[in-house]
């Protein structure tokens, strides 16, 4: 058995990187169960193919399916007294509700009236929120779109036209009250039929809502772990690119790791990004390579060809992993006639 303690690295964010079938998911869940099994620590899932939700229902987690026909809703306009990382919660707020327009509008496009327009009416909407002590019914998007509506300048009227498809239109799965429950310890938000109109206004929710927990557990002491599958997938997007770039340097002074998932290498490694991000990794495993992923990963990571001769052509679960600068092959195998192994294999059959 090969055992790292990723606590004691001075970076303990993770890569696992492998072409499809190769064992990322299944690594990610092993270690999944076993920070729920024998830790009292967060774990916080990003799940763009649905990949997560048995295993996480069966360890009594809390599985929130995002999209626009979905029963289950993620108010973009939650917060409580803890929410970011300042005294005056509104002041983030408030910050992120202009990011949020901005996906609506266009980033770039939104003039200073408009969001001086815009942060005006989310001091609106929260006064009696806050004054009540953060009890109570918690405003929505529908009350900003009202709040905006009542300003007597044109630009805020054309601010709450830009917004309607998203607060009463189709797609307003983010202008509804919470229904799920935000506080379990292990929380998978399954992304996959967000689809392409709703998916940046999802990422800004969704990752607004993973941050802002960490930033909860921080305070009280506690460690959160953040799992991201095909991690390719957010760098089409800028904010999601932007705000993984962030949070892989600052989550460590937060009390937390980013472990990130992607079986097209190629696209990560374009993005000049994600290459420093998996640069500064200190714990990498990677699986069965491509040839091109193979050659690339070789040059970044200082790989010899001997070392390659374990990520090339062989079987599920079995790879290097680079730890602290060591590398090391291993081969990982697990009963599959398990009860565990059933919860935790993508494979169809």
């Amino acid at each position: 058995m090969l055992v790292a303690d990723r606590r004691k690295l001075l970076n303990g964010n993770s890569f696992r990187l492998g072409v499809s079938g190769s064992g990322k998911s299944f690594s990610a869940k092993e270690e999944i169960v076993d920070l729920a099994l024998s830790t009292e620590e967060d774990i916080l899932i990003l799940d763009p193919e649905s990949e997560f939700g048995s295993l996480v229902e069966a360890l009594n987690g809390e599985v929130i399916s995002i999209s626009a026909t979905s029963h289950t809703h993620l108010n973009a306009l939650d917060m409580d007294s803890a929410y970011g990382n300042d005294r005056n919660p509104l002041i983030e707020k408030s910050e992120f509700i202009l990011s949020l327009f901005e996906q609506l509008v266009g980033a770039g496009n939104l003039s200073a009236k408009e969001k001086s327009i815009l942060d005006r009416c989310t001091a609106d909407v929260y006064r009696d929120y806050m004054r009540g002590g953060y009890k109570g019914q918690v405003p929505t998007l529908k009350d900003l779109y009202r709040q905006l509506m009542l300003q007597p300048e044109e630009e805020a009227r054309g601010l709450a036209l830009s917004s309607e498809l998203f607060i009463n239109g189709s797609l307003n799965t983010f202008a509804q009250e919470t229904n799920v429950n935000t506080k379990s310890r292990i929380m998978d938000y399954d992304i996959r039929e967000l689809g392409s109109q709703l998916m940046p206004l999802g990422m800004l929710v969704t990752l607004d809502a993973i941050f802002n927990r960490v930033i909860q557990n921080w305070k009280k002491g506690k460690r959160t772990w953040i799992f991201c599958d095909e991690f390719y997938l957010l760098f089409r997007y800028p904010y999601s690119a932007e705000f993984f770039y962030k949070l892989w340097k600052r989550i460590r002074k937060y009390n937390g790791f980013v472990n990130a998932m992607s079986q097209n290498v190629d696209e990560v490694l374009r993005s000049d990004t994600a290459r420093l991000m998996l640069a500064n990794s200190e714990f990498l495993v990677m699986l069965n390579q491509a040839s091109t992923d193979r050659e690339e990963l070789a040059r970044l990571l200082n790989i010899s060809d001997n070392q390659l001769g374990y990520v090339t052509n062989v079987p599920a679960g079995c790879g290097l992993i680079r730890c602290a600068g060591n590398i090391v092959p291993f081969t990982n195998s697990f009963p599959k006639n398990t009860k565990l192994y059933k919860l935790m294999s993508t494979n169809p059959s």
